[in-house]
């Protein structure tokens, strides 16, 4: 059996987040999770929402981790990930009713991030919500100093990364038809930014 790769910041961010989606998922029944990475935020995450369907995907690479959490977890509501890769993928229309992403749009281009928000307006039906999890820039500025130098590190290891900034991703959402409708504040100077597609939710 694969061995379970573990990321050390995604065990210590798991029940804050849990805390949120509790909240935002409440009503939902299909979740897409969009870079599922370890597979830690799945397994912990479906086992807690049991009242859906969690989705987890990624690219090809990270399956057999995920695969080994959705092994040990042995839940119903977990089905096989999806092989996705935003900066090509296609999805049905209306085929979601909440997606969710951790700590994916400050590693990504920001045309691949754009290319996120296309997707996720796509599959998101209408009054579902995109929850993204991370560190952003508000109007320009960091909201710590350890962020902005997060941020440079980033783009000295590559210079297309870097942490985004919620009104750019607000334009990208608005371009699919989603606003967002709550940000929270997240322990380790992060941040839950909420959309919804269409009306209000």
């Amino acid at each position: 059996m694969t061995e379970k790769p573990t990321a050390q910041h995604t065990g210590r961010n798991s029940e804050p987040i849990l805390e949120v989606l509790r909240n935002e998922f409440r009503q939902a029944g299909s979740v897409l999770e969009i870079g599922s990475g370890t597979g830690q935020h799945a397994a912990a995450f479906a086992a807690e929402l049991d009242h859906l369907i969690w989705q987890s995907s990624d690219l090809d690479e990270n399956h057999s981790g995920i695969r080994a959490w959705h092994a040990d977890a042995d839940l119903p509501n977990l089905p096989e990930p999806l092989l996705l890769d935003v900066r090509n993928a296609e999805l049905s229309e209306d085929s979601y009713d909440a997606v969710f992403s951790a700590n994916t749009a400050h590693i990504m281009s920001i045309s691949t991030v754009e290319k996120m928000f296309f997707l996720v307006a796509t599959a998101l039906r209408d009054g579902g919500v995109f929850c993204l999890y991370g560190p952003f820039l508000q109007n320009g500025e960091f909201n710590t100093s350890s962020n902005a130098d997060f941020h440079r590190s980033l783009r000295e290891r590559d210079p297309v990364q870097g942490i985004r900034d919620l009104e750019e991703l607000d334009r990208f959402a608005a371009a699919g038809g989603m606003s967002r409708v709550r940000l929270y504040a997240m322990p380790a100077n992060n941040f839950i930014a909420v959309w919804c597609r269409g009306m209000q939710s």
